[in-house]
């Protein structure tokens, strides 16, 4: 505990609840302000065209002389994916392990920040001092190494953030967990744990990666032709299996995708990867081997696992095509916005002749804990107050019901929406406001300059397509010079609807007629009718509403 009393804390998410992904925790202790991660979501289906989603850092650009520093608890995307883009906005120094901060630096080569920024290196026998706290750290078992709890020791009791977690007997070096610390932890006094819910419905305890090495070790030896491996870039125990398996069964490693070729450079150079070189090829040259002697591992280029197998599937890979020999291990949980991808990218996959393994085939198992993982954590730390985080809202209750399971009421569980502030003043803890939060959706450069508008005009033309009103008046003289022209995109095929075009130009000649006869007419009135006019007459013989766009010229 800090000597001084501190009169206010409070506790913000601004991602990473309600949603998978995207996680950002602010932590406020009296004057001071900190923020756990700043994650990134991949886009929802609806969110057409969108490349990814990061929160709105609204409060933070509102009390930024109040940052004391960004920390981040592992090198994830959606705890480290939108550093740069707050990076741009809040000047502030970062804090995480050696292999999250190489995994930060390498987003600030995209996306430079404005000015120079600050990086510390810590684990978990660092001690980073602030006026109204002190932070420390503590190993956890995740699917990345150097994955960590981070913990804002109050005069109250600490305040901890799990990260992301999982118990695994297994684990050994780099994933090891601080269990005594966790405990120690406990036994010293936790205010509030913030704890992950992404598997909170699960019942169990999370399967043992020692399971999976096996179940890789039997398909890389008895699988008859190529293995194409599925999976997130920066799934370091997974990159780290396939290698060495690959090594035992005495296969070449063929590595697709930019951001995946990127994390194994950085894990071998920081000695977080053991690769033999001699195992590595290039992927042009596959073709050199015999098919047994290969497997290639592919994500898409920003991470996530399906691009690549996508591309290959449908025939648009330069140097990789589907064979009937192949099998293919789908080694990743698919977020929701993923799931129907995945299922039509196994469909043509099976079509192709390709033996695909998923989860149920134990080639792959969840970073994250199960039920049973979760209660022990509850347990080691023995919170005065929880706020489950990291999940929807589903996964949110869930964990809530377990911490009731070992025995906090709930009075003492708060499950917060983004924005909402769970807040202790006066000796009392309790959700008092909301701050500004939600999506700023990044599409190509434009960082927020998409919104609920565009999205519906995308929306709509993707559904109903557009149809283009093109006419040219004479103002002088009070008629039309031209047209009007009907173009349409996506709406009816042009050559068989003939009638309904001529009907469509007709409808608009009777609205434009009807104002250029007129002293004086306003062009927003003109075309304001025309979409009207034509969204009834369309409707009701097509029963579809096209995005109507009158273009209006005069000389």
């Amino acid at each position: 505990m800090t000597k001084s009393k501190n009169e206010l804390i409070r506790v913000i998410p601004l991602g990473g609840v309600g949603e998978i992904g995207k996680s950002m925790y602010v932590i406020e202790i009296d004057e001071e302000l900190f923020v756990v991660d700043s994650g990134l979501m991949f886009p929802e289906d609806e969110m057409l065209g969108i490349d990814i989603v990061i929160p709105d850092i609204t409060y933070l650009e509102e009390n930024k002389d109040r940052v004391k520093g960004i920390f981040l608890t592992h090198g994830h995307e959606d705890a480290i994916g939108s550093i740069a883009y707050v990076l741009k906005k809040i000047k502030a120094p970062v804090y995480g392990s050696k292999l999250t901060i190489a995994l930060a630096k390498e987003h600030l080569k995209e996306l430079p920040a404005p000015y120079q920024v600050k990086f510390f290196e810590v684990s978990s026998n660092s001690r980073m001092n602030f006026n109204s706290t002190y932070v420390t750290f503590f190993h956890t078992t995740h699917s990345i190494p150097d994955s960590l709890g981070i913990v804002f020791h109050t005069s109250e009791g600490a305040i901890v953030h799990t990260g992301e977690f999982k118990f695994d007997q297994s684990a050994t070096g780099k994933f090891k967990p601080d269990l005594a610390k966790m405990a120690m932890l406990g036994e010293e006094g936790v205010f509030m744990l913030l704890s992950e819910s992404m598997e909170a419905e699960r019942p169990g305890y999370t399967t043992s990666e020692a399971v999976i090495a096996e179940e890789l070790q039997k398909t890389f030896h008895s699988a008859p032709g190529r293995i194409i491996v599925a999976l997130y870039a920066s799934n370091f125990i997974r990159i780290q299996q396939v290698f060495r398996q690959a090594a035992a069964s005495h296969r070449k490693v063929a590595v697709v995708g930019k951001s995946l070729e990127k994390m194994v450079d950085i894990g071998v150079n920081l000695g977080y990867l053991e690769i033999d070189e001699s195992t590595l090829v290039p992927v042009n040259e596959i073709h050199k081997y015999h098919d047994d002697e290969i497997i290639i591992m592919a994500t898409g280029n920003k991470g996530e696992p399906l691009d690549a197998l996508d591309k290959i599937v449908r025939k648009h890979h330069r140097d990789i095509k589907i064979r009937n020999t192949d099998t293919v291990l789908i080694t990743f949980t698919p977020s929701p916005s993923m799931e129907v991808q995945m299922y039509n990218t196994m469909n043509q996959l099976a079509k192709a002749g390709a033996h695909v393994m998923t989860s149920n085939k134990k080639v792959h198992v969840s970073g994250h804990g199960s039920a049973e993982d979760l209660k022990l954590m509850l347990n080691f730390m023995k919170p005065k107050y929880f706020i489950p985080v990291q999940g929807e809202y589903r996964m949110l209750i869930a964990h809530s019901k377990l911490a009731q399971q070992v025995g906090l009421q709930k009075s003492q569980i708060f499950i917060a929406d983004k924005g909402d502030i769970v807040e202790y003043k006066n000796g009392k803890v309790r959700m008092t406001g909301r701050v500004q939060a939600g999506n700023v959706l990044i599409d190509g450069i434009g960082v927020g300059d998409v919104g609920n508008i565009v999205l519906r005009d995308r929306k709509l033309l993707s559904q109903d397509g557009i149809f283009i009103v093109v006419v040219t008046l004479n103002r002088a003289q009070k008629k039309i010079a031209s047209g009007p022209e009907i173009l349409s995109r996506g709406f009816v095929y042009v050559r068989e609807s003939e009638q309904l075009m001529e009907e469509a130009s007709e409808i608009a000649r009777e609205v434009i007629e009807k104002y250029v006869g007129k002293e004086t007419f306003e062009w927003t009135n003109i075309k304001q009718e025309i979409r009207d006019t034509l969204n009834q007459y369309l409707f009701q013989k097509t029963k579809r509403r096209p995005m109507i766009i009158p273009i209006i010229m005069e000389y």
